[in-house]
């Protein structure tokens, strides 16, 4: 049946290229958008003034010698009025006219008997020739895989989803235009990474052929920026992609979008203060209120957000105090929780599967939770007092981390023995532990400022928008069809 209809189209295609009206022409006018003409209908239809509207041809009702179609652009639907006695090239077109066309109309605006604003057509082209028939516009696609694959028809069929990635761009800019105002310089750092870090997770690896040599897809950008700071700049930020091969759920991606940030002279206290006023304004600025909706809760983004210490609720939800607590204990722990574990977790990995499992789903309002054991942390500054703890935020709403920062650690003293010690845990077979940068531990041997660094990722949206992530992307990456 497909075949069938891609077969006609063809022919369709065809026979107006033999008829001398190439379907996929290398000009277009367009005199108007659609919005456009809705806004000022007034003003041109009195005037009698000739427009030229081109958009998609998303319905089709056939009356003998006259043709209504809706035609629709980014923004608007239009009526579109075509009368054998009017339209030059009639039959033509009505033979070889299909929905999922695109067509470029002139005319003059007028008002039908129903009250209608449409363009009674003079002339029309076809300006793109479809060859598969569309999905049904009033049922659309129900299955989320097909939606998620062929996201350009979703796109066209759901205002809501278009919506949606309007809002998200929103959202971007909002922090781009909030960074900029307060001084920070936007960079770009590299994406290919002879040693990839700034993260707890799995790298992808490619090879560089010319090189012939293996790098790493960036796992964050985090050292490269901080590296910026050492050379001498004292505000940046990027927004760009990020890629960790882990699994697919709810709340993760493989390749996604984060920004970072890193304010020389400042620290997690400082940056909590920003990063709360930051938030609220990003948050209404896409949302249009600083209260949103996740699942069956409400979220209230508007007050002030409290400040939770790790080994005080650690202690409160779990039963085991950090300050003591062994690596036996926490593993006792976590296989008394039913949390599967391989034998190459260390004592970080362990406090961090305990907290995931039993206290951050239940943590639904924002909130800073600060000051965790330096175990989970390799490259924030140890807390002055607390050798065992360092000094961390984590916004954490909706059950879920939904940014973090820290005071960054400029010792490369320390930095390079806690680099060592994530290599331990690599040489036991933990994948996600931390490499040794030598160039990042030699360019803090030079001397980094003391600062405060961010980074947040589109998870923030996709809470926001009460989604899965990969709902809130163009195009998710999935499992090849065969």
């Amino acid at each position: 049946m497909l075949d069938d209809i891609i077969h006609e189209r063809k022919e369709k295609r065809n026979h107006l290229t033999k008829e001398g009206f190439y379907p996929y022409p290398p000009d277009v006018v367009r005199s108007h958008s659609l919005s456009a003409v809705i806004q000022n209908f007034s003003q041109l239809s009195e005037g009698k003034t000739e427009v030229f509207l081109v958009g998609r041809v998303l319905g089709m009702r056939d009356q003998g010698n006259l043709i209504f179609l809706d035609i629709v652009d980014e923004e608007a639907k239009f009526q579109a009025v075509v009368k054998s006695d009017n339209c030059t090239d009639f039959e033509l077109y009505k033979k070889n006219l299909d929905m999922g066309d695109f067509v470029e109309v002139s005319g003059t605006l007028f008002t039908t008997k129903r009250g209608e604003k449409s363009i009674e057509v003079l002339a029309m082209r076809i300006i793109a020739k479809s060859l598969r028939p569309l999905p049904s516009a009033f049922y659309g696609i129900e299955d989320t895989e097909t939606r998620l694959r062929q996201r350009y028809l979703d796109l066209m069929l759901n205002q809501d989803v278009r919506a949606l990635f309007v809002k998200k761009s929103i959202f971007w800019n909002t922090f781009r235009d909030i960074l900029r105002t307060s001084g920070f310089l936007e960079v770009e750092t590299p994406v290919l990474e002879p040693t990839p870090g700034g993260a707890d997770a799995e790298p992808f690896v490619t090879h560089h052929n010319a090189l012939d040599t293996d790098f790493y897809l960036r796992i964050s950008p985090e050292l490269s920026l901080k590296r910026l700071l050492v050379g001498g700049f004292e505000k940046v930020f990027e927004i760009g992609r990020i890629f960790r091969n882990e699994g697919i759920d709810a709340e993760h991606l493989q390749d996604y979008t984060q920004m970072e940030f890193y304010w020389a002279y400042s620290n997690y206290e400082e940056l909590m203060e920003y990063l709360e006023k930051m938030y609220k304004k990003v948050i209404e600025a896409t949302t249009g209120s600083l209260t949103t909706q996740w699942h069956e809760h409400e979220i209230q983004w508007g007050g002030a957000w409290p400040k939770v210490e790790y080994f005080e609720i650690f202690k409160e939800k779990v039963g085991l105090d950090l300050e003591i607590a062994t690596e036996d204990d926490l593993r006792k722990k976590t296989q008394h929780e039913g949390i599967k574990l391989e034998n190459n977790v260390g004592r970080g990995r362990l406090i961090d599967l305990l907290f995931k499992k039993i206290i951050r789903p239940h943590l639904i309002q924002p909130l800073f939770l600060i000051d965790p054991p330096v175990d989970i942390e390799p490259l924030a500054k140890r807390k002055p007092g607390h050798p065992h703890q360092v000094e961390r935020l984590q916004i954490v709403a909706c059950g879920t981390e939904l940014g973090k920062g820290f005071s960054e650690s400029n010792d490369p003293v320390d930095q390079r023995l806690r680099f060592e010690e994530q290599m331990k845990l690599r040489e036991m077979g933990d994948k996600e532990a931390q490499h040794l940068d030598e160039d990042f531990v030699e360019a803090l041997e030079y001397g980094m400022p003391p600062a405060a660094g961010f980074g947040v990722s589109e998870r923030l949206f996709a809470i926001l928008m009460d989604k899965p992530v990969r709902e809130t992307v163009f195009f998710p990456l999935m499992r090849r069809k065969e």
